[in-house]
This record gives structure tokens, sequence and C-alpha cells, in this order.
């Protein structure tokens, strides 16, 4: 085990970035003509990342296995994007927004990343805006703000419930720009299938043409990775069902630490899981928790007879429901962090008070009764409409509350056919975001020389849990305003390198492996199909590395995942053939990759010994049943090294060091 060397710069924080991006070296315009660099993913850090690099001069190649970059998972984020501007005039500021994110996420990220993602945080904003991203405004025509879990202030930008959709749109707007300059090679419906490390650095990687299933060698100085989460690991989550953790896993497999994988955001706001033959869950955004208050009955008996069909939760009066998130974090009631409010409704359901049609009743209201009364009397005062009656206080609440979230509002009637402005929405914690990735230093920089990881894709930002609207955020902090400089330090040293070549044995070897693995999943005549190993997998992960973990069901776990590889390998049948478009042979390499990130991430949390964010331990919790840290043991980085086999991998710690904030126990009451 070695202790990793984060780089992170010295001085004091408010100064670190700016004094760093003054001492670091830089590539002058012309040199930068002469070099060549691949972004893999084009979500918002990855399009971004290519965007801005060409804008600098670099020639980009931006690969995406998507038929468009803007079919990338970014456009599913609904909510907003968090930023430090304090339009609301309400105490916001660079350091409330890093001190929230370190405390979000338990007092387990790099202070260092976390002030600077804060401090580029407003430039995100303006250069969003530029670009004609349609931000909600205010009355007076200002940029409007909401509150987001965890926080006490109104800080996040928004573009109804589109925000992700608006974001990427822009990026892709500065993207197309380049591809037209011919500065961006774009390769839709091509995926990564490995990196090409060459005399120790990065500098290349092998793709896919997904439609015609030919093999390419594509060549460059450095290696982005801008590729997301890994949360379809479990099979059901919030994800597009192409999300996966191949590229992460590819380079992971070639000498790029992959840390703290344990570390997996459960959201609370989601559509239940109707059915087994379900593919995918839908995220309903955090930004309702602003104006829906959540409770379940306050009776068993009344909760028994929701279940059964007996009783609407309309009829029950307000002193038979328990606003439990209020009851008991009254200082930030429904707007506690993820975890907190996902864990509450587990307690809540696994008690027996659970308001879903299954036996386990999976299911809490998300009410939003009391928001469109209050918005209607407000509305009626502004319209000078004295003693209106409850039915016009009602229809002028409506109004507002489908305004501020009606596009919500009608995709959750479509999936369930309830008129949410009627009767509450259900919902119930699933996976979601994923705060562990590749390990990167302060430059963003993975273990392997020239090979970057930016976005979802690394672990750098959010520690154990993710504030809501964060991830936004760091996406295009990484990818406009970090990536940028930090890349240059590096590409430095190769402005006289000349082209990389691909004709060489690393090269073919890395293509001949690629090619061995398909021509295996071709050719082996097994009996189940990949999603059948998938949701084994899922289900094993749920049940025993989900929410709530102990010793016993994670050993557990590593053991029965093993069994789960090892019978994928002998027999999972991909029909068809290789030469054209082939999506079983797509799955079949993402779920091998998965059936390996699967056994990680159960050891890590295994090893790790506490419970902090998203990362749950029955047997480390407080006697109210909150997280427990130890942080004389645990305030460190989990890194894994590949050594052959997850079972092997070999544990590296980054120590976490806390100069500016005080570490402590995280509470929200």
């Amino acid at each position: 085990m070695s202790t990793l060397d984060s780089k992170v710069p010295e001085g004091p924080i408010a100064e670190k970035w700016t004094n760093y991006k003054n001492n670091i070296r830089l590539v002058n315009p012309a040199n930068k003509r002469s070099i060549d660099v691949i972004v893999v993913g084009t979500g918002l850090a990855g399009g971004s990342a290519a965007a801005s690099l060409a804008e600098l001069g670099y020639n980009v190649k931006a690969f995406c296995y998507q038929d468009s970059p803007r079919r990338a998972h970014s456009i599913a984020a609904q909510g907003g994007i968090n930023a430090a501007k304090n339009y609301q005039g309400d105490g916001d500021s660079t350091y409330r927004l890093f001190y929230d994110t370190v405390k979000g996420g338990d007092y387990r990220s790099r202070e260092a990343n976390v002030y600077r993602l804060a401090e580029v945080s407003a430039n995100i904003i303006d250069q969003c805006v530029a670009q004609g991203v349609p931000f909600a405004r205010d009355y007076g025509g200002l940029l409007d703000n909401r509150s987001f879990g965890g926080v006490q202030v109104s800080r996040t930008f928004y573009a109804k419930g589109q925000t992700g959709q608006q974001l990427l749109l822009g990026a892709y707007s500065a993207m197309s720009r380049q591809i037209g300059k011919g500065k961006i090679q774009m390769y839709n419906r091509h995926e990564m299938m490995d990196v090409v490390v060459v005399d120790g650095k990065a500098r290349g990687i092998i793709a896919r043409n997904l439609v015609t299933g030919e093999l390419e060698r594509h060549s460059a100085h450095a290696v982005v990775i801008g590729s997301g989460g890994y949360g379809n690991v479990f099979f059901l989550s919030t994800n597009a069902m192409g999300s996966n953790v191949s590229a992460a896993w590819k380079i992971h497999k070639k000498g790029a630490f992959f840390a703290n994988p344990c570390y997996t955001q459960i959201h609370p706001t989601c559509i239940p899981q109707h059915g087994d033959q379900q593919s995918k869950l839908t995220l309903m955004s955090e930004s309702l928790r602003n104006d829906g208050r959540i409770w379940v009955p306050a009776k068993k008996e009344d909760a028994e007879a929701i279940r059964a069909g007996k009783l609407k939760p309309t009829d029950l009066k307000e002193e038979d429901r328990d606003y439990y998130l209020e009851r008991r974090y009254p200082s930030f009631g429904n707007l506690v962090p993820r975890d907190v409010a996902s864990r509450a409704a587990k307690e809540r359901c696994d008690a027996g008070f659970g308001v879903g049609t299954n036996e386990s009743g999976e299911a809490v209201y998300l009410d939003f009764s009391s928001a469109i009364m209050r918005y209607g009397k407000e509305e009626a005062n502004i319209k000078g409409i004295h003693n209106a009656s409850e039915t016009e206080i009602k229809e002028l609440g409506t109004k507002v509350v489908e305004a501020k979230y009606g596009n919500l509002f009608q995709m959750y009637e479509k999936i369930t056919a309830d008129n949410p402005y009627e009767t509450p929405m259900k919902i119930y914690p699933a996976v979601h975001y994923t705060m562990g990735g590749v390990w990167v230093d302060y430059n963003l920089m993975t273990t392997i020389p020239g090979c970057y990881a930016i976005g979802e894709a690394n672990f750098s930002d959010h520690g154990a849990n993710r504030l809501g609207a964060s991830a936004l955020m760091q996406g295009l902090a990484d990818g406009y305003f970090v990536l940028p400089y930090t890349i240059g330090d590096y590409l430095a040293d190769d402005i006289r390198t000349g082209a990389i070549p691909t004709d060489s044995k690393e090269f073919e070897e890395a293509e001949k492996s690629v090619q061995e693995q398909m021509d295996f999943f071709i050719n082996n005549k097994g009996k189940h199909s990949v999603d059948y190993f998938h949701k084994r997998l899922g289900k094993v992960m749920w049940n025993k590395v989900g929410m709530a973990r102990n010793e016993k069901g994670l050993k557990e776990a590593i053991e029965e995942i093993k069994e789960i590889r090892e019978q994928f390998w002998k027999e999972v049948s991909v029909p068809g053939n290789a030469n054209g478009i082939n999506q079983e042979l797509e799955k079949a390499a993402r779920v091998a990759d998965f059936l390996e990130l699967g056994e990680l991430f159960a050891r890590d949390a295994l090893e790790r010994k506490e419970s902090c964010g998203g990362h749950f331990r029955e047997e480390y919790k407080t006697e109210e049943g909150e997280a427990m840290r130890d942080d004389k043991n645990f305030t460190y980085v989990a890194a894994w090294e590949y050594t052959g086999e997850p079972s092997k991998a070999k544990l590296h710690k980054e120590d976490l060091k806390y100069e500016n904030i005080e570490l402590k126990t995280r509470s929200y009451k």
C-alpha cells in the first residue's frame, strides 16, 4: 500500500487555484495545432471539455455511443445547477457553497477540489447564459433560484424541469461550432473498448463502430474520460439503460486506480418499481422537495388500508399524517440531503408505514396540496381577489405549481396514471449517482500519465454523498474551467512529439485483445441472455450492497458475484454476429465489466467499517439510527489498484486533510 500524492498546491485555500493557474506551463496557439486530444463521452463534462479544448486550438476527437451528443444521459438531469451567485441575498458565498458540499459529502471529499468547484461555479452560469440557456427568471427578468437538499440558501439555477437538457444543448452548440470548423472530429455510435498505453502514457484508444462492428485505432497525446457513473451495476437505476462503467473500468485495468466504489447515491424521489420485468427507474426531480411535503400515515392500520385500496391518501386528516422529515429534522425539513431522506423513507417503510402496492409497501407520499393552497392565496392577494373561495384558491395555486413543475407532473401522470395535482405522488429511493470513480489528482489526471477523468467518471468532489444540483456544476466546471488549464501543463512536453503512430505493438495488442473478447461472445454457445446475468447481479447488489449494508451480507455478496461472473463466462449467449449492429454484444462487454466492478464495490464497502453519506453500515450507527463516521481510522480515499481480479485489488490511500473546515458530526436537525 502507498500514500497517493494529490498534487494539491500550497497556500491559502482561497488562493490555491488562482496561484496555480498563474504558474503552470502553457502551450502557445501555434503548438496547440499539432496536439491531439481524445475525449470519450459527450455529456456535460465531455461535451464542455471537447468544445473548450477545440476552442483553444487543440485537435479533438470526441466519441459517444449514442447517435448524437445531444442524447448523453446528462439530458436527464431535471432540477438545476448550483452556483454561489447570492442573487437572493440570503447569505450565500463561495465559502458557504464549499462548506455545504464538504458537509453534504460527510467530510470524505478533497477540500482543495471542492473549493475550486465552488469558486468557478459562478463562471458557469455566465457561460451558459451567454450560450442562450433559458434559465428561469423572476418577474423582473433576473435569473431565479430555488433550494435543494442539504442547504439553507437558494443557489440552484434551473430551466423548469429540463435543466440538464438545456445545459447539454448549450455545450452541444459550442461543440457544433468546433465540428463545423474541423477542430472536433465527432465519432457518433462509437464505443471505447480499451485505452492504449505507450511508454507509460495514455496515447490512444481502441473504438468499436457500433454500426459496422469494425474496430478502429485512434491515437492522441492525451485521453480524457467523461463517460459518467456506474449506477447500472444495480441493473435497476435512474440511469439510461446504456449507461455503463466500461470506459472507466478499461483504464482501471490498465493502471488507473478506482476510488471509493462503495460511495453510491440513493435518490429519495423516484417513482417506485412496479414489477419484475421493469428495465429502469424514473427519477422525479429533487426540486419537487421545495414545495412537496413528504409523509406517511401515522397509524399502521391506515397504511394497511391504503395498500389494500380501502383508503385514499386524501381521506386522511392532517393529524393522521406523519411528516417524518419535518418531525426528525426541523432545521432542514424536507430539504435534508438525499442520503438522509432515502434512509428515512426506508425506515418508515420497513416499520410498516409504507404506502406502496407491494407487500413491503415501498413508497411514501410527496404531497403538493399545501403548496397549491399557499400559492393560491398569494395569487389571490396579488390579483385583488378578496374572500376567494377554496376552489378559486386551488385553481390559482395549481397554475403556479404547473408553471414551476408542469413537465414533471405531466411525466408522473403518464407513467402512473395518477394526477399529482389531485392526489399525492408516490416516491421511493432508487440508485442514482455514483460519487466513487476513477482516482484523479488536483489536475484531474489519473494514475496513468496523460489519462484524465472528468465529471461523474472521477471521484473528486462529492465525498460520500452528492448534494442535489451539484452534478451539473461539477461536469461543467471540469470541462469548461479546470481541465483546459491543467491539461496544458502536461501537454507542454508534447509540442515536438508529432503525431502518435497507430501501427505500434501496443495498438496491435490492444485491438487483438478486444477482437478476442468479441469473438468469444459471438461463438460462446451458452444458454442465458446477458440480461439474465445483469438482473441477478442487480438483485445481489440491491439486497446486500444497497441502502444499508452489513458484514455478513457483504461477504455473501462478494461470493455470489464471483459465482455469477464464473457462470457468465461459461453460459452467456449472444445472438447475431460482430459485423454490424448488435446491441446484445454491446451489453455483454459492459456487463462483463459490471461483474468485476460489483465485487470491488462490495469489497470496498466491507473494508470501510464506518457509516458515511451514502455508505451506511448497519453496525455503525448512532442510537437515533444516523450514520456514524470513524474519523480516526477512515478519513481517507480508498483507491484500488487492479492486479488481475477484484479479489486481489491492492488498496492505496489518500489521506484527507481538513484545514479550513472542522470535522464534526453531520446534523440537519
